[in-house]
């Protein structure tokens, strides 16, 4: 059995040199190895031995083991190297390759918008004031002179929490914020963006969106500061060839109330699908402050007076880049986001 183990061992270090893969080396540790291994089945033979050469065998098989065990391991080792050696010869970097392309965030078109309208109303004298958008009833509605029966308080419209506490419907509130503070000090001129929220979802409505309220206070402000502030508005906005256009409107917090239109940025007044063939696009709403809001707020109505306007961010946005359905600023579309 000695003759035995010393002839595997041989036969394993032979075949060690003719093995120049990590995978056939570990065939061959199995093959001698393994639990049904050439060395394996010979110690399992000692139980036939007698007492007396069991010692010896079993010290000579241990011996063997180690010493296979460990040209196992060399040869393990050279053939690592080895392949460190070919992979390096055969792999190469083309430094003159370009680098791969980080992609950087850009600004969400309804962000650029809404600092290109700071920037217009800041540029004016304005400041930017913003409000919470959790209100309660007195300051959504009543302080801006909506009545009781007001449609505008009807659940359709108007996300309630309970019978005082909602989402604000519109920016207005923000108005009745900054008078409390403020009263009966002027002149005043503000505007205020932010978040908005209706029971609204379709192509040109959304649950949740975005406007930008402005008002003015001051001892003689007319009509025609309103119209003159909106007109450098929409001039910077879109184009010094914008044409403006008041219509009569209704709104509870204004009087006289207007809805404002602008030439069609498309077709320039001359009349296309966008625009209804009509030349022009229905872009904000605006009026005189009424005064029981300026009352209500601490100012005395005899002295002072103001104007207000309210437009939606998003159908700024509409307009400029021609975009016809509100849901794709929400619906993080990189193709659609990619092109600002």
């Amino acid at each position: 059995m000695l003759e035995r183990l010393e002839a595997i061992a041989q036969e394993i270090e032979s075949s060690l040199a003719r093995i120049d893969s990590l995978e056939q080396l570990e065939e061959l540790r199995i093959r001698y190895l393994g639990k049904k291994g050439i060395l394996t089945q010979v110690l399992r033979g000692m139980g036939s031995l007698s007492p007396e050469e069991r010692p010896l065998v079993g010290k000579a098989a241990n011996e063997v083991k180690v010493r296979i065990e460990g040209a196992l391991t060399v040869r393990a080792g050279t053939l690592k190297e080895l392949e460190k050696v070919v992979r390096l010869q055969t792999e190469r970097i083309d430094v003159t390759l370009p680098g791969t392309r980080q992609l950087l965030g850009t600004k969400h078109p309804l962000t650029i918008i809404r600092e290109e309208i700071e920037d217009i109303f800041l540029g004016l004298g304005y400041a930017i004031v913003e409000g919470p958008e959790v209100e309660t009833d007195y300051y959504n509605f009543e302080a801006l002179n909506f009545p009781k029966d007001h449609p505008a308080r009807d659940m359709q419209d108007t996300f309630f929490f309970g019978p005082d506490v909602l989402l604000r419907t519109h920016t207005s509130p923000v108005q009745v914020h900054t008078f409390e503070k403020t009263a009966p000090r002027v002149p005043l001129k503000i505007i205020a963006p932010g978040r908005v929220y209706r029971q609204d979802d379709d192509a040109t409505h959304s649950p949740m969106f975005h406007q930008v309220e402005g008002f003015a206070v001051d001892g003689r402000i007319t009509f025609g500061d309103l119209k003159g502030t909106l007109t450098v508005f929409a001039q910077q906005m879109f184009s010094p060839q914008t044409k403006m256009r008041f219509r009569p409107s209704f709104f509870p917090f204004t009087e006289p109330s207007a809805e404002v239109d602008i030439s069609c940025v498309i077709c320039s007044g001359g009349g296309c699908r966008v625009c209804s063939h009509t030349g022009w696009l229905e872009i904000l709403g605006a009026g005189m402050i009424h005064p029981r809001v300026l009352e209500m707020s601490g100012y005395d109505s005899e002295k002072v007076t103001g104007f207000a306007f309210g437009m939606g961010i998003e159908r700024i946005a509409m307009l400029k880049y021609g975009i016809d359905d509100m849901r794709l600023f929400f619906d993080n579309d990189m193709r659609f986001l990619a092109q600002f």
